[in-house]
């Protein structure tokens, strides 16, 4: 099973959610830059369950611990591999999974795949825990952007039926940088409660709600990306679909364009202050796969936590036999606002491949 990506740096991540630890090695990283320590905790941070309202009892610190490639605070050019201890894990929680496949969750993929082997405690290799060494590798990527002029936020999109605003066709940087530091952002704060109403009461009832992300990336240059196999959609989408939860990814308007005709779907330029602009953003700031120097804008979505704790159908491969499942452990009522710094990550891993 392959865990490796990327061209001009490559990340591979490992461990599994109750192995001793996880981790991730990044090779191409330049020599001589000093990350900021301090902001990747504050990323980490951001991921990281609290044990609060809308996320999972299990505490992790997720303390990075980096191996190699690093030396006297700055990268020495060599792979960057760390780590992060797992110290909370409760693996009892998960002995009935061997057999009974929850659904919603990868368990019977993995278990025709490995033919039995796989590591089934808190999802294995597949958890949403493995985000965790992805973020630190995004969080160093969006440092790295951030000095050629490329700044990188999101915000909750919704919450089951509850939505929130949409970017404006150039959303600036300072905006981006607020909303990164947000626990939980929005751009009409209005929306909290309504929001928070639908999680917990999805909680109260042992069930689980998604919801959507919208992120933009501004200050890239254009002319970046190549058309087809390479072209900044295809290689943004290969990272994006790699988060758990993660069901539907559309650029710019993305499905609304299939209503719309030409002359409202494209972007008419203009001339701003001695620089191209678009009128609109309709194509998300990427045209036949390359960036045209607008913020590029997409959506995802994610879908309801799979771990529920009402009754579920599911069979027994011991038995060979239908079964009632009830899954116990510690599960968030919805991952949207975890999700949000990880979206982030793999969105400035992809485009800092792009321009190392």
């Amino acid at each position: 099973m392959g865990a490796v990506w990327g061209n001009k740096i490559k990340l591979s991540i490992f461990g599994e959610s109750h192995s001793a630890a996880i981790g991730v090695s990044i090779d191409g990283l330049p020599a001589g830059f000093e990350p900021d320590m301090e902001e990747i905790r504050r990323e980490m941070a951001r991921r990281a369950p609290d044990g609060g309202e809308f996320s999972t009892p299990r505490k992790e610190a997720d303390e990075i611990e980096i191996v190699s490639g690093y030396f006297q605070g700055k990268t020495t050019g060599t792979p960057l591999c760390a780590i992060i201890r797992n110290t909370n894990t409760r693996s009892g929680d998960y002995s009935q999974f061997k057999d009974v496949f929850r659904p919603g969750h990868s368990d019977y993929g993995y278990f025709l795949k490995s033919g039995g082997n796989n590591d089934y405690r808190g999802g294995g290799h597949s958890s949403g825990r493995l985000t965790a060494p992805i973020v630190f590798c995004g969080a160093i990527c969006k440092q790295l952007l951030k000095e050629k002029g490329v700044t990188i936020g999101s915000h909750i999109l919704s919450i089951a039926d509850v939505k929130d605003d949409v970017f404006a066709v150039d959303p600036y940087s300072a905006m981006l940088e607020r909303l990164s530091r947000s626990r939980f952002p929005l751009l009409d704060e209005s929306k909290y409660q309504e929001m928070r109403a639908r999680i917990l009461a999805a909680r109260e009832e042992g069930d689980s709600v998604g919801g959507t992300i919208q992120c933009a990336i501004a200050g890239l240059d254009g002319g970046i990306g190549d058309p087809f196999f390479d072209s900044i959609e295809s290689r943004l989408a290969s990272l994006l679909f790699s988060v758990p939860a993660v069901k539907g990814v559309q650029f710019g308007k993305g499905y609304e364009l299939a209503n719309m005709k030409g002359s409202e779907a494209n972007d008419a330029f203009r001339y701003s202050d001695g620089k191209i602009v678009t009128a609109t953003n309709n194509n998300g700031g990427i045209l036949g796969g390359i960036s045209t120097g607008m913020p590029i804008v997409f959506d995802v979505a994610i879908k309801p936590t799979a771990s529920i704790f009402k009754e579920q159908d599911s069979i027994d491969v011991s038995t060979g036999e239908n079964t009632k499942l009830t899954v116990k452990g510690r599960h968030d009522p919805c991952i949207v606002v975890r999700a949000v710094p990880v979206i982030e990550a793999v969105a400035a891993i992809a485009i800092y491949d792009f321009i190392r």
